[in-house]
């Protein structure tokens, strides 16, 4: 038997990641030493704080190959997501009327798209592959003249997979069509070119990456240009598009943390593979009926989500308080139903119910994941046994009528 931590160990770096500790210094002066408004204008006070937001802006363009006055600062990538979607179908509504997006988006992108619904729009939902690709013969037949955005997230947040997105935005350019991705979960864990992926709008977050929560931005090209209608009216920040004071410690944390990953990124993918590829090989090789969700060969590094026969997860994930999991996505949670993306994926429900996602990230190490699948072998068989001797005792009672 393992020996149990005292502390869980921390394997939900999908969910959110803890503020890397030179984030963190980068971002302590802007708290109380200078502390200004960045919007104030008439004194050193502003101009330092604004001073600061810029360099982050130019840290946050640099990670995607963007120009500086393209990225606009939000609160995170839920924002983000919607003022792309609700900004772009709303400012050419009079021109065309139909988005396509797909089955296994983000719920905060699925739902922009339901709300647009009931305001006139028409919405495709393309269906995925069971490895979790699209099938891109699919989005080309699904385009038709009126069609002006394609909304597609480059990794998913559950499964992990990467999609194709440079030949993505090469179908939405030949058909003259925006393209909009939300990169929440790939920025800093993948290499990102927006010029060279053809992609027009890109949301991120910071808290995904070792940054502070309560920060986000969305990139918008200059060329080919794209008009958005704001979603809240104010004082007319960031070119009007998202009125509000920006935080200047948040803002600073989420350039510092994009600056590390930007340096970090080629090592850490390899170590964060060979911890995954340590925790599946193990699971395979001692317990039988392990499901993995999604391509292996188009997944960042850092993700496994696997389905267990004959072992639900709400037991293995009671039985298993020393390691913080995730049964499904974080930000659906709340939800009694089994994801929405295992279930496009074609899972059945007992499969789907059967899923954990472990999300690695740059504070593990190879020794988390040993005792992480120490754990997860020792109670998955304690589950299945378990329930061996209910349904045998079932049985039984059955036979004893």
């Amino acid at each position: 038997m393992t020996e149990r931590r005292r502390q869980p160990l921390y394997l939900d770096n999908h969910a959110t990641t803890p503020v890397d500790p030179r984030v963190r210094d980068a971002m302590m002066p802007y708290f109380n030493e200078i502390f200004g408004n960045p919007h104030s204008g008439s004194h050193a006070f502003g101009w330092e704080a604004a001073e600061a937001v810029e360099m982050a802006r130019e840290q946050i363009a640099a990670m995607i190959g963007a120009d500086t006055d393209e990225i606009i600062f939000t609160s995170g990538a839920t924002e983000a997501n919607n003022l792309a979607i609700k900004g772009v179908a709303r400012f050419y509504a009079e021109k065309k009327n139909h988005i396509i997006t797909c089955a296994t988006e983000h719920m905060c992108v699925l739902d922009s798209c339901f709300q647009l619904e009931s305001e006139g729009f028409k919405v495709t939902y393309l269906p995925v592959e069971p490895d979790g690709l699209l099938d891109l013969d699919k989005l080309r037949d699904a385009i038709t003249d009126q069609t002006l955005l394609v909304s597609i997230m480059t990794v998913q947040n559950e499964i992990g997979t990467i999609q194709p997105m440079a030949e993505i935005g090469a179908i939405c350019k030949e058909h003259n069509v925006f393209l909009h991705s939300d990169a929440a979960q790939a920025v800093g864990k993948i290499p990102l070119d927006v010029k060279e992926m053809q992609i027009d709008l890109m949301s991120i977050t910071a808290h995904k990456i070792y940054g502070p929560m309560g920060v986000g931005a969305l990139y918008v090209t200059k060329k080919p240009r794209v008009l958005l209608e704001p979603l809240f009216s104010g004082g007319g920040q960031e070119k009007g598009l998202r009125s509000g004071t920006l935080p200047p410690p948040l803002c600073v944390g989420f350039g510092k943390a994009l600056e590390i990953a930007a340096q970090e990124m080629p090592a850490e993918a390899k170590r964060l593979g060979r911890m995954r590829d340590l925790l599946i090989d193990r699971l395979t090789d001692e317990l039988d009926g392990i499901h993995i969700n999604g391509t292996m060969e188009h997944r960042v590094p850092g993700n496994l989500n696997i389905s267990i026969e004959r072992a639900d997860a709400e037991s293995l994930m009671a039985a298993l308080p020393d390691l913080a999991m995730s049964s499904g996505s974080a930000c659906t949670s709340a939800s009694e139903d089994s994801s929405h993306v295992l279930k496009s994926i074609g899972l059945p429900n007992e499969l789907a119910e059967a899923s954990l996602r472990i999300g690695l990230g740059r504070f593990n190490e190879e020794a988390d994941a040993v005792y992480a699948v120490n754990r997860l072998i020792e109670e998955i068989r304690n589950v299945r046994a378990d329930r061996h001797d209910i349904a045998a005792a079932e049985q039984s009672e059955r036979v004893g009528k």
